[in-house]
């Protein structure tokens, strides 16, 4: 028997945020509905200010993506797009060496829409424009839901894989270059379909970059083709180092783990690390398998110990 099914229903934004700087603005700024905001965007954000000024208008809110230390900078509207709003945008981004600028609006007008496509056409990947539309609903009588729809994203956001690959082939790159960009290509591609983690950009260097969730500490796996070695490790640096000592004392972090690792704090280095390697040698691409599941295996067990402890530090 076909079990029964609820009726989904739009509900009207004002219904629920009577004012974008009173209502809708502060509920954004809250640390779990910017995380649906950062699932959408593909971006996790560490919340930095709300009404900040940025050259002679106030950002809605400012936040940092996580993984690079870039800006993000939020503009709301819970009504649809005008000019006013995108002349903000492009003050910010005059105004900024490099940032995120996300637009989010109940409508997008299409000359809007087409703006910020060609905004994402003429400037480099420092500046990156997002249009989102912000919906909310309900299932018959049920809490209310919000929703954000991609209406505009730079370019090459969604395809970061093949033009990646693109990247590499069309070169020029030297021979270690190409093999590295090939190779974070491949696990890029690997962890799409063995994993819940991503990597958005893979690019031609000995390193792969992912979030912890908080500025100033990252995930990081290389490859060392010299000393034939893969490591998967855990990067503290500027305000973030400070938590190295409190990681070491817990004695239970390599129980949980499930492995020995390596713990270095050098007073002449800015990073301290928390890693494990394996001897690995990148040539042999028929090996390429075995070392990208023991990277999955060590990303993710790494991501699963370390990132409650880094964004509660």
């Amino acid at each position: 028997m076909t079990q029964a099914l609820g009726t989904l229903k739009r509900v009207d934004l004002r219904d629920i945020w009577k004012t974008e700087d009173r209502d809708f603005t502060p509920w954004l700024a809250k640390a779990e509905h910017l995380q649906i905001l950062g699932k959408t965007l593909g971006i996790e954000l560490e919340f930095e200010a709300q009404e900040k000024e940025v050259g002679p208008f106030r950002a809605d809110i400012l936040c940092k993506n996580t993984l690079d230390d870039s800006w993000v900078l939020i503009e709301n509207q819970i009504e649809k797009t005008d000019h006013r709003h995108l002349g903000q945008l492009m003050t910010y981004a005059a105004g900024l060496h490099a940032a995120n600028i996300v637009w989010i609006a109940s409508k997008f007008q299409e000359e809007h829409r087409a703006a910020l496509d060609w905004l994402n056409e003429i400037t480099d990947e420092k500046f990156r424009f997002f249009g989102l539309e912000v919906e909310l609903w309900q299932v018959d009588d049920s809490v209310a839901a919000p929703n954000f729809n991609i209406i505009s994203q730079p370019n090459d956001w969604s395809k970061n894989v093949s033009n990646s690959a693109k990247r590499i082939a069309n070169g020029p790159l030297s021979d270690i270059k190409e093999l590295q960009g090939r190779y974070w290509t491949k696990f890029s591609q690997y962890l799409e379909d063995h994993s819940h983690m991503s990597l958005r950009t893979p690019r031609p260097q000995n390193w792969a970059d992912f979030s912890l969730g908080k500025t100033n500490a990252v995930l990081r796996l290389t490859v060392n083709s010299q000393a034939q070695k893969i490591t998967v490790g855990v990067y503290l640096s500027k305000n973030m180092r400070s938590a190295f000592d409190d990681f070491l004392a817990e004695k239970a972090i390599e129980d949980q783990f499930g492995e020995n690792l390596e713990w270095e704090n050098e007073e002449n280095k800015q990073t301290a690390v928390i890693k494990i390697e394996k001897q690995a040698d990148i040539y042999d691409e028929g090996d390429w398998e075995a070392q990208q599941l023991w990277l999955k295996t060590m990303l993710e067990k790494f991501n699963t110990v370390f990132r409650p402890l880094v964004t509660h530090y």
